[in-house]
């Protein structure tokens, strides 16, 4: 139990600046839905889609590879030749994106906004080049500095996009002469032009970890590493194919015209975006969980709290996924405080992509299963079918269904990887995972929403609704509480009472 409360422990501060950080960014969000309509929200939504995609080819799976040979390599050379890979990778992927700047942004149905994937490329490059220095960060157990440089990148973030797309218009309107250069019709490049000055401001605010590795590369550790991480570069591609390509596809099936199917995909970006709760979650735990799980893996007990954490880590998403879907009315005021009311069509799909996310989450938990044991590629086949299974159904439900098709389409697809990964990870390295009480949690979290939605097709009130979703939750707990009681005890460091 002391693994479980170290785990926590270091959770709650790599949470901390993910939970800062998503929530400054869905704060975010809600600003650009009040500037932007719907149809630019699209593009932003498009081009944001391409950027996770590229982010695995630029990393190319070092990071897990870092916590994976750091239990039996020398570490510092390990981090040598690792940071000397990414640097020099980075940089010629960078060129050749910049080179191939038109042609992707036709590839991406943006034509004569080669801008934007220029743009993209910087922000790729400053982002690839601080993944070693948080990687160091995680695997010293050094979730502090972790946590102020992150906030710290999202709040520059912010202010720069506020000032560009608040206060210069309003200067520039003003007539003044020095804001000649200001443009008030490139409202997207300017969000992106804030991204890009805030990655390579967080460069700046890790720059003493950026530079502590030394110009020694190891070829032969190289090679034994990349050998180890290309599978997983398979894994990220599928898996970014299952959590982006819906958004990518969207255009080119589309049988809407182009200005509707921009809006269309803005509202659907949108709307996504508000599972950043369970995000959140995911993020944060994978952040500590992925450390931890590779130094226990040398425990007897190992499997055994493995099963736990993922009973504790179910319980939570349930808890989370509740605090999304029972408060979808509190969820349409935020989201339509702009001029654009249209993003409040998309609210019944957060539910189901909320319930999704949940899965993904416990899929993420199962992987380890396959890192541990060097059968990455296994793990690469998974989400390679779950890739196809993405396309074929946002092909197949986007024309009928538009964004809805795509919302059941990453649900289901979820699904599939999350019992795939189960089923497989018991036949290479069993864990005693709680199946049946995991289950019903899933399942009272999911009756309770039923019922909440139920009572929503009445009509009660805004009020009513948001009371009856708090009643939601704290039964929820209540059940929690009653059913986890002694491990509750346990975890808190308490003798049981009787």
């Amino acid at each position: 139990m002391g693994n479980i409360k170290k785990l926590a422990g270091q959770t709650i501060w790599y949470g901390v600046p993910t939970i800062v950080q998503r929530m400054l960014g869905f704060i975010l969000q809600l600003f650009l839905t009040s500037v932007f309509y719907a149809e630019n929200f699209g593009v932003i939504t498009q081009v944001y889609a391409f950027i996770p995609f590229m982010n695995i080819i630029f990393t190319y799976g070092i990071e897990t590879s870092y916590f994976r040979f750091a239990q039996n390599t020398d570490k510092e050379q390990l981090y040598n030749t690792l940071s000397i890979s990414l640097i020099a990778s980075s940089t010629v992927f960078t060129a050749l994106l910049l080179l191939a700047a038109g042609p992707m942004a036709a590839f991406l149905d943006l034509p004569g906004r080669s801008d934007l994937v220029m743009l993209a490329a910087g922000i790729l490059f400053f982002d690839t080049l601080v993944t070693m220095p948080f990687s160091k960060l995680r695997q010293e157990g050094r979730p502090r500095k972790y946590a102020l440089v992150k906030i710290l990148t999202v709040t520059t973030q912010i202010a720069l996009t506020v000032f560009l797309l608040t206060v210069c218009p309003r200067l520039y309107a003003k007539g003044y002469s020095w804001m000649g250069w200001y443009n008030p019709e490139a409202g997207v490049e300017y969000y992106m032009i804030a991204n890009l000055l805030a990655s390579f401001l967080g460069l700046v605010y890790i720059f003493r970890e950026f530079f502590s590795f030394r110009w020694l590369f190891n070829k032969a550790l190289w090679n034994e590493v990349i050998r180890y991480s290309m599978p997983l570069v398979v894994v990220g591609l599928g898996g970014m194919v299952n959590e982006m390509l819906s958004r990518l596809v969207f255009t080119k099936v589309s049988p809407f015209p182009p200005e509707v199917t921009q809006a269309q995909l803005g509202i659907f970006g949108a709307n996504y975006k508000l599972a950043v709760l369970i995000t959140v979650c995911i993020q944060a735990f994978r952040m500590g969980a992925e450390p931890f799980f590779f130094n226990q893996s040398r425990s007897e007990d190992a499997q055994h709290t493995y099963a736990r954490v993922m009973k504790f880590f179910v319980m939570l998403l349930g808890a989370v996924f509740l605090v999304v879907a029972l408060f979808l009315d509190f969820w349409v005021l935020l989201i339509t405080r702009g001029p654009d009311k249209s993003y409040a069509q998309g609210m019944h799909i957060v539910p189901i992509l909320a319930m999704a996310t949940v899965f993904l989450g416990i899929y993420y938990n199962l992987t380890i299963w396959y890192k541990l044991t060097n059968r990455n590629m296994m793990g690469a086949w998974i989400t390679l079918s779950g890739a196809v299974i993405t396309v074929v159904l946002n092909i197949w439900w986007i024309p009928q269904f538009s964004y809805t098709g795509s919302a059941w389409a990453t649900f289901c697809v979820y699904s599939f990887m999350m019992i795939v990964s189960y089923a497989l990870g018991q036949k290479y390295y069993p864990v005693p995972y709680d199946v049946k009480r995991i289950l019903f949690y899933l399942g009272l979290a999911a009756l309770i929403y039923a019922g909440h939605a139920w009572l929503r097709s009445m009509h009660p009130g805004f009020w009513t609704m948001q009371v009856t979703g708090l009643l939601g939750i704290g039964i929820y707990m209540a059940v929690i509480l009653y059913m986890e009681r002694v491990e509750v005890v346990r975890l808190l460091g308490r003798r049981a009472a009787g």
